[in-house]
């Protein structure tokens, strides 16, 4: 193994001799470049694919994916305004005001719906006064989007109506889960729900949303092994766990991420607690050479000795951790892949250096420039422009098509699938305009929009998009501000409730408090309400795993192989 890292590196310190530093001007005309592959690739969906969920870029036509809800306008809708678009902004804030129905015959991935859906539209609600919408008052506590999300939220609390808190991995929008749905779902499928829930409760005052996100997480925290590692699918209901391979890659990476990014936006040790607890961990026994590998979660012995392209965000959320050195050396050994292939296969044999069998795909994944984003801002070191430019040109060059752009079926031989994930435009993109605009709003500068803050809440008395944004794993960005003026404001509110009740009423209030205990009756675990109604859906059983990403095989995840019989 310590070959093969030795040579990547190499290749990574000889093009980095080169590296040249990227003038104003070529990073103004590379965010039109830039632009220019958006609008190719979100034209292209309006004009032909519209309003299925996904644009299918080899036939130019559509097809439905995750729920039928147009998702990729909604996903896109808050890019449209990172790139300075207000008009389309708002036509189609509006357009999907009129349009979108989530009391459908749907089965839905309840994961998907809520990082696509949920935060797309938060992210869009909060960003409506920027994009010169007209706002109710008292914004952003109360807007038709922060309806909207509200409205798409409550269709997937019936899959958390479990006896551990933990929810199923899918859910029928219109009956609730369905009594064949499986029980094993993974790990991110449990815990990627407190950025968007969180936001949604603080925003309109409901608790529901928070409190069934944390049960959540406190569940399948209590789930971890001696060693403080998680396994990568687990049954709620018996909190066993089915697949036992530990990593930071796909069905597991967004899991620490939320931990991460809910305690900087809520301001929560508890779940910064938690992280530190799984980073030690993580750090002790799967890092290897500063790659992260795959390990039995109780025995700590490496099982599959790959890289996965889930698993590049990590550099980007150290950063964020202030674990700079840690966070470079790893994104040089990703960057190092992306330099082979002009991408990254989904799955990577670190010691042979070369893809996995059945895993050569690239679907346009965002992760890798996301990391470039965070260290950019971090460092002000042009490698990671560089790797941003290296992005830009391999996309165009290997996936654009007439009708957009294809997901790569093949790095070897460039291959293409008839594919265009959501995530190329609420991602992807986003990320790489953003690494080359270090002065734009949501980095707390100004360029693009009229200027860095604006006022908010009741009488306006909230200071309102001043930066400091938090990106949801969809790349949907959240104010926190926005959440603490919100969840001030009804703290004040209930305080003075309480004041004048006692007040007014001390008596009244004295004879129901002693009155309490003889009617007490046991109140519901967080989350489940006797308004959510579970009824049998009609959907076909499902396979064993109910997973957002593709799940592993058995060969993988079973025997622990990973590399053909010749190998």
């Amino acid at each position: 193994m310590r070959g093969s890292v030795c040579v990547a590196l190499l290749v990574w310190l000889l093009n980095d001799a080169a590296t040249r530093e990227f003038s104003d001007e070529e990073m103004s005309a590379t965010r039109q470049r830039i632009k220019s592959m958006f609008y190719h690739a979100y034209n292209s969906y309006l004009d032909n694919a519209f309003p299925y969920d996904e644009l299918r870029p080899l036939t130019c036509d559509g097809q439905d994916t995750w729920g039928s809800f147009s998702l990729t306008l909604i996903d896109a809708l808050d890019t449209l305004l990172v790139l300075g678009n207000r008009t389309e902004f708002q036509r189609v804030a509006s357009l999907l005001q009129d349009t979108v129905d989530f009391d459908i015959d749907v089965n839905a991935s309840v994961f998907e719906t809520n990082i696509r859906v949920v935060g797309g539209l938060l992210s869009a609600h909060l960003l409506a006064g920027r994009a010169g919408m007209e706002l109710e008052p008292g914004w952003p506590c109360s807007g038709p989007l922060l309806r909207m999300a509200e409205d798409a939220a409550r269709k997937l609390l019936p899959a958390f109506q479990t006896p551990t808190g933990m929810p199923y991995g899918t859910v029928n929008l219109l009956n609730g889960v369905s009594p064949t749905e499986t029980p094993v779902t993974c790990t991110a499928g449990v815990g990627t729900f407190i950025l968007e829930f969180a936001t949604l409760s603080r925003l309109t005052g409901d608790a529901t949303f928070e409190d069934v996100a944390r049960r959540a997480l406190r569940a399948l925290w209590q789930t971890r092994s001696d060693i403080g590692l998680v396994g990568n699918h687990i049954d709620i209901l018996s909190r066993k766990w089915v697949a036992q391979d530990a990593g930071i890659g796909a069905g597991v990476d967004s899991y620490f991420e939320y931990l991460v990014k809910g305690a900087i936006m809520l301001q929560d040790e508890e779940l910064l607690n938690m992280f530190q607890e799984y980073d030690r961990a993580i750090q002790n026994y799967t890092r290897f050479d500063d790659w992260y590998l795959w390990v039995q979660m109780h025995k700590g012995t490496v099982s599959m000795p790959v890289f996965q392209s889930l698993e590049a965000f990590w550099p980007g959320l150290q950063s964020l951790l202030g674990n700079l050195d840690s966070a470079v050396r790893t994104f040089q050994n990703y960057y190092s892949v992306w330099r082979q292939f002009g991408g990254l296969p989904e799955f990577y044999s670190i010691p042979q250096g070369y893809t996995v069998d059945k895993r050569e795909g690239y679907p346009l994944r965002p992760e890798l420039i996301e990391s470039a984003m965070y260290l950019f801002r971090a460092t002000g070191d042009h490698t990671y422009l560089q790797l941003g430019l290296d992005a830009l040109e391999s996309i165009e060059r290997i996936a654009k098509t007439p009708c957009g752009y294809a997901s790569v079926k093949d790095l070897r031989d460039h291959q293409l699938d008839n594919r265009m994930e959501s995530f190329f435009l609420a991602e992807t993109v986003k990320y790489l305009y953003l690494l080359f605009d270090p002065t734009h709003f949501l980095h707390g500068g100004g360029s693009e929009g009229d200027g860095s803050w604006e006022e908010g809440g009741e009488g306006g008395q909230c200071v309102l998009g001043a930066g400091g944004f938090i990106f949801n794993t969809e790349a949907h960005p959240l104010d926190p501000a926005a959440v603490y003026c919100c969840s001030r404001q009804a703290q004040d509110r209930q305080e003075l409730r309480d004041i004048l009740l006692s007040l007014s009423q001390p008596t009244e209030k004295s004879r129901h408090q002693s009155e309490t205990p003889t009617k007490h009756t046991e109140a519901p675990p967080p989350g489940q309400s006797d308004s959510i109604a579970l009824k049998a859906g009609d959907k076909k059983t499902l396979p064993l795993l109910s997973c957002p990403v593709q799940p592993f095989n058995a060969r993988l995840s079973i025997m622990g192989q990973v590399f053909t019989d010749n190998s």
